[in-house]
């Protein structure tokens, strides 16, 4: 089990990044105690650095002199960082997540359509059929087992996991390897070797949904860009195309998966904020707001570079550094949220977390985020109201990644009546 508390990092000494991640916020109080802005050193001996601070992220993610392309990278051009470091695939993966301007606004605009808050919404009876199924299951292994169940992976990982893949149109044989190369790959402990078999295999994968859908299209994601790839305007290269798709899938579930994960684990360790919810005094949509705020699915997302020297909340920031954005902390920025920032609490008056990023890169698949962490938070309260986690929130085995942020099982005892 990995303890909650976290070493202070030294005054005035860049802090070490920990490959294998933990809960960051004891960390992020004692960075944000000396500013918003952080000089860090990544795995590889990297020099980096992180915004934390509420405003100061708020205004780094939408400065006009920040980049996504990896060609701003200064250290990752020089041949300053080997071919095998574990990061890479962050940096130079081609598709919207490094891609910046009008090539930003290209590929964008190719999937913009299909996470519409209109055409999320549409997806309501599929995602409410689909939460209800899978409680279904939560009572069977529950019974065939000890009566406990591990909700990361018989409730929290398949949900976003199947609503993603249906909407790319992945067929089921492919969506288990697919979460097991995406989670390998924002896993921040894994060895070069491991990292780069994880970014081959996970393309190769990739490139075989492809091929499927080109062979069969259908009413999907993918089909649609395949066929933006191989019109006359030719505006999807290859690359782009299963570079999208990788972007779609890990952040299509990764990172709902943890918002559910962690809204769970929040109102475990607070029956009292449940309550509120069950007396109509607040809703599951203020859970889950609360709940991105509070304990960020995302902890810090690389990377950006800025293309000149940056002043950020009074710290130079050198141009061609790689940048962390540093959502957990921000979340948590007493200057932004209050005294008060560490303590969940749903019936907040204002609740201004930019826990999906913000300006030009502000996440697309927003409004499907929500209504899946909605959905599965009432149903699953509501199937089983005397939910309890088997272990104390501190024992939970953390995800090794300083990328994610959140556990690796969530076994709970549902003691609920069953329908």
């Amino acid at each position: 089990m990995t303890s909650s508390h976290t070493p202070e990092p030294p005054v005035d000494v860049p802090y070490r990044i920990d490959p294998a991640g933990g809960c960051p916020h004891a960390t992020n109080a004692a960075l944000l105690a000396r500013g918003g802005v952080a000089s860090v050193v990544l795995p590889g001996e990297v020099p980096a650095m992180a915004v934390l601070g509420h405003e100061a992220l708020k205004e780094f993610l939408a400065h006009p002199d920040v980049a996504k392309g990896d060609t701003h990278f200064a250290a990752l051009h020089d041949g300053r960082i080997p071919e095998d470091w574990p990061l890479r695939a962050f940096a130079s993966v081609q598709g919207m997540t490094t891609a910046d301007g009008s090539e930003h606004r290209r590929l964008r605009s190719l999937v913009t359509a299909a996470f519409t808050p209109r055409r999320v919404e549409a997806l309501r009876p599929k995602v409410e059929a689909l939460t209800a199924e899978l409680l279904d299951g939560l009572d069977r292994v529950a019974a065939e087992g000890d009566g406990t169940v591990d909700l990361r992976r018989h409730f929290a990982l398949p949900l976003p996991l199947d609503v993603i893949s249906e909407l790319l149109g992945v067929d089921r044989e492919h969506r288990e390897q697919l979460h097991e190369l995406s989670n390998r790959i924002v896993s921040t402990d894994v060895s070069p070797q491991v990292a780069q078999a994880a970014s081959r295999d996970v393309l190769a994968a990739l490139a075989a949904v492809v091929e499927a859908r080109r062979a069969a299209p259908g009413d999907d994601l993918t089909s649609a860009l395949i066929a933006a790839s191989e019109s006359e305007n030719d505006q999807l290269s290859e690359a782009e195309l299963v570079g999208t798709l990788l972007l779609m899938i890990i952040a299509g579930h990764e990172t709902t998966l943890n918002l559910i994960g962690n809204s769970v684990r929040a109102l475990c360790a607070h029956p009292d904020q449940l309550e509120l919810v069950r007396e109509g005094r607040a809703s599951w949509s203020d859970v889950v707001e609360e709940t991105l705020r509070w304990d960020s699915p995302v902890s810090y997302f690389p990377f950006r570079y800025p293309t000149r020297d940056l002043t950020v909340d009074g710290t130079t920031i050198p141009t061609g550094t790689p940048v962390l954005a540093a959502y957990s902390a921000a979340g948590r920025d007493t200057a932004a949220h209050g005294p008060d920032a560490d303590r969940f609490d749903i019936t907040r008056e204002t609740n201004r977390h930019i826990s999906f990023g913000h300006g030009p890169h502000f996440c697309l698949g927003s409004p499907l985020a929500r209504l899946e962490a909605t959905i599965a938070l009432e149903q699953l309260f509501t199937r089983f109201p005397d939910l309890d986690l088997t272990l104390p929130d501190a024992q939970l085995p953390r995800h090794a990644s300083f990328i994610g942020n959140g556990v690796q099982e969530l076994r709970a005892r549902l003691r609920g009546p069953v329908r």
